[in-house]
């Protein structure tokens, strides 16, 4: 018997929503619909894909490798659809492109009302993850990566490199001193990350791991405690060269600064997919030549 395909999506919605309910709720169906398609699966394929307790579902071994080939499948049938449609056309549908939240307020957000000017056909999602995000579990189509590549699997698109700064701003400077070697940096108030801990890790002579004195786990969140001269931060120019050139923050230690730590690396990663290919290649030839990195 074959399994119909809206089940799998079902199914899948289910998986990456960690619930019925959940899932139910994100395709706006009813709970006991979604529970007939996945038992409709189990029952078809005589296996069990889905351990339920009372908090939550998980994978069974054999349902994670039933799971990964219902994706490539469905990616399969999407991209036979798109093909057809696109086929000697202008690119069109949906893309789905996810960046951490900064590198979407001060590089993406002000090249959009372009690109959908550009490329009308083209439906844009934008997510926004602070790490790096599985893109077929997440329905991802393109994620722009800062730092260097390790997923062997994934094509990537250098987008170009993107220089760390201390900086602090004018007030904070003004009342605490300006620091001139990595030694006083225990004099001062430092902003650091909470989560990825390499973040912390500052690109002054052979490199410095510094002790936060406050910590977020958001860059823009560091970047405002910067502006609102709260104490030092190490950021990606991406994000604060515009405050650099304005007079908000001061880049210090620039003489003595690193600039080859692969953080500064900037890349659109994807999957080979030959339906995506030229809503891909739009996006990134837009959006490349005006980024201010």
């Amino acid at each position: 018997m074959i399994t119909r395909s809206d089940d799998l999506e079902i199914l899948l919605a289910v998986v990456d929503s960690h619930g019925f309910s959940a899932a139910a709720e994100q395709l706006e169906i009813q709970v006991a619909k979604v529970s007939r398609s996945v038992t409709r699966v189990e029952s078809q394929l005589g296996i069990t894909i889905l351990n339920r307790t009372t908090r939550r579902v998980e994978l069974t071994e054999e349902g994670k490798q039933f799971v990964d080939q219902v994706r490539e499948g469905i990616a399969i049938l999407n991209g036979a659809e798109d093909d057809v449609m696109e086929r000697g056309e202008r690119p069109s549908g949906k893309l789905r492109v996810d960046a951490a939240s900064p590198f979407i307020f001060h590089q993406l957000v002000p090249l959009i009302k372009g690109f959908k000017q550009q490329f009308p056909d083209i439906e844009l999602e934008l997510t926004s993850n602070e790490g790096f995000v599985d893109l077929l579990e997440k329905k991802t189509d393109i994620a722009i990566r800062i730092g260097k590549l390790t997923d062997s699997t994934l094509h990537a698109k250098a987008l170009g490199k993107s220089d760390l700064y201390v900086v602090a701003s004018p007030s904070y400077l003004a009342e605490r001193g300006v620091p001139s070697a990595a030694e006083e940096l225990t004099q001062h108030d430092l902003l650091g990350f909470s989560g990825v801990k390499v973040l912390n890790h500052w690109p002054i002579d052979n490199g410095v791991m510094i002790t936060p004195t406050f910590t977020a786990s958001n860059g823009e969140t560091v970047r405002q405690l910067a502006l609102d001269g709260n104490g030092l931060a190490c950021l990606s120019g991406f994000m604060v060269k515009s405050d650099i050139e304005n007079g908000r923050l001061v880049a210090l230690f620039e003489e003595n600064k690193r600039t080859d730590t692969g953080r500064e690396l900037v890349n659109a990663v994807f999957y080979k997919q030959s339906h995506l290919a030229k809503r891909i290649a739009a996006f990134i030839d837009y959006i490349q030549p005006k980024l201010s990195l």
